[in-house]
């Protein structure tokens, strides 16, 4: 009996942490909470690695996810929410989720950014009910501190993402597999 009382404390000590984690800051205010966290992580963006400032030129629309929550033990998940911008405008809100199982062990936060770089890409986004990132997302890391470098492969890509500003006890963060949805905040 004792072994089903330590799963079961396991289990429900992660279940309050995934939950906890799903309410990530961005709670009942809606869009004005969500626009105002889109601008800041923008503009902290664009001051701590200047190199994405082409990247915002140039594409077609932008996602920007503020905060990203993500938490494993044994399973694992993030969530956050966002908006999309086409040019200064918010067109719509998405939340990004994702799931995973393995060893693993932590919990962290990040902000991330996909840039759409062509119309089609933005469009195949923007039509698609639950949109999952996966091998055809390149990534602009960020190299040597503050400098972000883009491979030439990378700035050729129909999606770009860059992930920054992460914070926690789990090393890396990917958005392969997190999945993207629509949502009315």
């Amino acid at each position: 009996m004792s072994s089903f009382s330590r799963r079961g404390f396991a289990l429900g000590a992660f279940a309050s942490t995934t939950l906890a984690a799903c309410g990530n800051g961005i709670g009942g205010a809606g869009p004005a909470t969500i626009d105002a966290r889109v601008d800041s992580t923008l503009n902290f963006m664009d001051t701590t690695y200047p190199g994405t400032r082409d990247l915002v030129d140039r594409a077609a629309g932008m996602l920007v996810m503020p905060l990203v929550t993500e938490v494993g033990l044994g399973l694992g998940g993030s969530y956050g929410r966002g908006a999309l911008r086409v040019g200064p405008s918010t067109v719509d809100y998405y939340s990004a989720a994702s799931g995973s199982a393995g060893l693993q062990i932590g919990a962290q936060q990040y902000s991330h950014v996909l840039f759409f770089m062509t119309q089609e890409a933005l469009l195949d986004f923007r039509q698609s009910p639950g949109w999952a990132a996966g091998a055809d997302v390149e990534y602009a890391i960020s190299d040597q501190g503050q400098m972000l470098r883009a491979e030439t492969t990378t700035s050729l890509s129909p999606v770009i993402a860059v992930i920054f500003a992460q914070t926690g006890l789990r090393l890396g963060a990917t958005l392969e597999g997190t999945k993207y949805t629509r949502i009315i905040p």
